[in-house]
């Protein structure tokens, strides 16, 4: 069994929780909270045997083989860094950090320290995003791929009654971008390569975040347009254009249905079975590969994650997001 041990006690790491049930290999050990209260609360809920409100002390009691990492995204880089001193394997939440300065230090922490440390963007793991991958030669040549995910934000309505919470606020390098924009960003960077260029534009908030926005991704014989709203609901699908037909893909954060149309109009549902705890993929290919000895995933690579952190950085340079986490570079 690999024991993990929780950085965050939001509902992210109770979907994980509950995802990781269907997973083998999985235990809870420990749970690191900024209060003991809160986190004997947390640990109370779940059964988990061990408490602390520090994380060195933590990552050094010998509880624990692994930590999924899920604090704000301002934290990832020095929490991981630290775990990964110690001899753990990290799980990080998406984005794996706040620009891409702080993912090569990371990734260089991991192979100084030789453990896994993995981006958990789940949707690369699912089956219906393996099945995309599959069926991708029947549409013919790309032409454009089109990542759309828009979702007003339950912290919104309090941002508008003018309380900024932690989605909100730059202190944090949050916003729509790395919370939602990665989501379709991720997926054209993993099926067609790092784009020759990006264009970004964006709605910056008082706050100094970005409430949503979009990018044009060019590449040498097609294009990628990502848009993303933390402000405002979209219904539109997900699609990969080709000549020949198009994937149309119905949550591109965690494809559930995704439908093949053909130039001449007919349909071919290409969706398959997977389970509503959409985490578990991720969770289950994280523990193989610990067991395996691996210490970098092939799906989820370094590679993929820099270059999508380094997208990112540029779409954040061009609409003028900065975070203070960026005024160490």
């Amino acid at each position: 069994m690999i024991r993990f041990g929780l950085i965050g006690t939001n509902w992210i790491t109770d979907r994980l929780i509950e995802a990781a049930k269907e997973t083998e290999g999985f235990s809870l050990g420990a749970v690191y909270s900024r209060t003991q209260e809160r986190g004997a609360e947390f640990a109370a809920k779940h059964g988990i045997p061990h408490v602390f409100a520090d994380l060195a002390a933590m990552a050094s009691s010998g509880t624990i083989d692994a930590v999924y990492l899920a604090s704000p995204n301002a934290y990832h880089a020095e929490q991981a860094e630290l775990c990964m001193r110690h001899g753990l394997h990290v799980l990080c939440e998406k984005p794996l950090a706040s620009n891409a300065a702080e993912v090569r230090r990371m990734t260089e922490a991991a192979r100084a320290n030789g453990v896994l440390l993995m981006e958990a963007l789940k949707s690369t793991f699912m089956p219906n995003f393996r099945a995309i991958q599959a069926h991708l030669p029947k549409i013919g040549k790309i032409r454009r791929f089109v990542g759309n995910y828009g979702q007003y934000s339950s912290r919104y309505d309090a941002y508008r009654a003018g309380t900024v919470l932690n989605a909100f606020n730059p202190e944090y390098s949050n916003g729509a971008l790395m919370d939602l924009g990665i989501y379709c960003l991720y997926p054209a960077i993993a099926l067609f390569g790092r784009p020759e260029a990006v264009q970004a534009n964006g709605y910056l908030l008082a706050s100094g975040v970005d409430g949503e926005g979009s990018l044009l991704l060019r590449y040498p014989d097609m294009e990628g347009v990502i848009m993303y709203s933390k402000i405002s609901n979209s219904s539109l699908h997900s699609e990969i254009q080709g000549e020949e037909g198009s994937i149309l893909i119905e949550q591109i954060s965690q494809p559930d249905k995704v439908v093949l149309r053909y130039r001449d109009g007919r349909e071919e549902d290409i969706s398959v079975p997977q389970s509503a705890h959409t985490m578990r993929y991720e969770v289950q290919a994280f523990i193989d590969l610990i067991r395996a000895g691996k210490r970098e995933s092939e799906v989820n690579s370094y590679a993929l994650s820099l270059a999508v952190m380094e997208v990112m950085d540029e779409a954040r340079r061009q609409m003028g997001l900065v975070y203070p986490a960026d005024a160490a570079l």
